[in-house]
């Protein structure tokens, strides 16, 4: 039973970070719900990492009142937003912490009318929203949040039952509201993700045990810390602390190691204490180490202890760096730049010969921030610059990065890396930058790709029988051909692909593929096409065999 009528912001500071723990926990899980059967799904790393950038800002200081801690997660949601996934979770924060303006701790009723103004925010975020995605899930629930609190205006314990009631029916519901889903069996992934940080809401505010929520977290989750190593930025805790805590006294109990949690919570961030009563792992990013040392051995004995200094990490991360970056501070402004998200050793090669600025590492299976791109348009010493985002989950981190940016700035939506390399090649130095943009754009909506990778579970879509292990042909972007010889597949995908217009066709390999095999299947394509001028270079991208594009 919650006994809570109000919410300070050290309370949902709380909240947030049980929330932002048990979607890392499940993350994987959240992954795998993704429509295709492919091995990049993301959804629930974006929302995780976009969640630690909030947690880290709002554990940056003590923020007292509820509307400055609203701000912080807002504001750190913004700038490490991954994914459009984690660009609308970054929305609801943004929504919800206007709404909260000027309160210093939140009613039930304020709390639901601050949930329905973020899913307002996040709606007019995407230019076509789609029913059935984590933008119904986030709507629903706010809806019925608003119309209980109406009906209990001090309660919390019924809000919080209502919103995971509603949260839980809604997404059962998104399959029919989207039929990839259905054909897929999967619920939506971002619906998933915004009901289990909902679930850590209540959780804290119930005054369960935390650490039940993490129970069970395997190795991956644990070296997660790992992200949190981020130097590029401000620091706000210096010194990166873990132990292991062993033999636990006698009377210590589940509750203590929760108290333990919070108390972490309070001096530092990136605190992650996994176990059990026989031995936990904990890590925290404070500026009072001992103080963390102290709070263990309250609780039983510690080994392991291990101390580094992120601010020292920096200076030399920065000393190996300052030769560069000051030859890029002595570069006179020029009028245009590009920057593009790349992943893959080939890639990012053709890009720089095609003199973009900036290449930001990314793409599929790692989706950069909102705040990785916003800091490669303001490395690039130019008045205009232009964003190729190379893969469709990017476009609205980038168009946030731009939003953020003091530069004017065109993000081209090119949806993969051979549209970015058909648009940076249309680039004219005497255009304007609205021309130059138009003509690039134009420029990636000519070309067709088709993919190849592999599949990670038995599927149907759009009528082909998918088996686990199969090989798997995608023409611009929809899944068409399914068998078990990447040679076959790439040759059938060609006959849809190509047509007596066309004219260049250009053989990407990425990093499991022999350049052997690579040029073979090459000059077989040109032997099929022989209308067409064949090319094979070396892209360098993990998991796809093979990207064609088709001009």
């Amino acid at each position: 039973m919650i006994q809570f009528k109000t919410i300070d912001g050290l309370l949902l500071r709380d909240m947030v970070v049980a929330g932002a723990a048990l979607l890392e926990k499940n993350r994987e899980a959240v992954d795998a719900l993704n429509v295709f059967p492919v091995p990049d799904g993301d959804t629930g790393t974006n929302m995780s990492l976009t969640m630690q950038s909030a947690t880290r800002e709002v554990n940056s200081k003590e923020f007292l009142r509820a509307d400055e801690a609203a701000n912080a997660l807002a504001k750190g949601a913004l700038r490490g937003a991954r994914g459009n996934s984690g660009v609308i979770t970054s929305q609801l924060y943004r929504g919800f912490a206007k709404a909260l303006s000027g309160v210093e701790k939140i009613t039930p009723m304020q709390f639901a009318l601050a949930l329905q103004k973020g899913a307002e925010m996040a709606y007019k975020a995407v230019m076509k929203p789609k029913e059935g995605t984590i933008l119904t899930v986030a709507r629903v629930i706010a809806e019925d949040a608003v119309k209980q609190a109406q009906q209990t205006p001090d309660d919390y314990d019924a809000l919080m039952t209502t919103m995971l009631r509603s949260g839980e029916a809604i997404l059962k519901r998104t399959p029919d509201m989207l039929p990839p889903l259905k054909q897929a069996g999967v619920v939506d992934s971002g619906g998933r993700g915004l009901l289990l940080i909902y679930m850590g809401y209540a959780a804290v505010l119930r005054g369960e045990d935390i650490s039940l929520l993490e129970a069970g977290a395997d190795e991956a989750g644990a070296d997660s810390c790992d992200d949190w190593h981020d130097l590029s930025g401000e620091i706000h805790n210096a010194y990166c602390t873990s132990f292991t805590m062993i033999r636990f006294k006698d009377d210590c109990n589940e509750h203590d190691v929760d108290s333990f949690r919070r108390r972490l919570n309070r001096i530092g961030d990136c605190v992650q204490v996994t176990g059990d009563l026989t031995e936990t792992k904990v890590h925290v990013h404070t500026n009072n180490p001992g103080n963390a040392i102290e709070y263990g051995l309250e609780l039983g004995e510690l080994i392991d202890i291990k101390i580094d200094n992120l601010l020292a990490m920096k200076r030399e991360l920065e000393k190996d760096s300052q030769p560069e970056a000051s030859a890029e501070e002595a570069q006179p402004e020029k009028d245009f730049g590009m920057v593009a998200v790349s992943l893959g050793e080939g890639f990012s090669n053709i890009f720089r010969d095609l003199t973009v600025d900036c290449i930001v590492e990314g793409g599929q299976t790692m989706n950069p921030s909102t705040d990785d791109i916003l800091q490669a348009i303001n490395s690039v010493p130019a008045r205009c610059v232009f964003v190729f985002p190379n893969n469709g989950n990017v476009v609205m981190a980038a168009q946030q990065a731009g939003e953020l940016s003091g530069k004017e700035v065109h993000v081209i939506p090119t949806k993969n890396v051979a549209m970015g390399i058909a648009a940076a090649v249309a680039f004219q130095p005497d255009a304007s930058g609205e021309e130059n943009a138009a003509r690039m754009a134009e420029a990636a909506q000519h070309v067709k790709t088709g993919t190849v990778t592999y599949a990670v579970r038995d599927s149907e879509f759009n009528g082909v029988q998918i088996k686990e292990g199969d090989y798997i042909g995608l023409h611009n972007g929809q899944i068409e051909h399914s068998g078990s010889s990447v040679h076959d597949v790439v040759m059938e995908m060609m006959k849809a692909i190509v047509t007596q217009e066309d004219e260049i066709i250009t053989v990407y390999y990425g990093a499991d593929t022999s350049e052997a095999d690579a040029q073979a299947l090459s000059e077989e394509i040109a032997a099929a096409y022989p209308d067409c001028d064949c090319e094979c270079l070396m892209g360098g991208q993990p998991l796809y065999y093979y990207l064609i594009s088709v001009e």
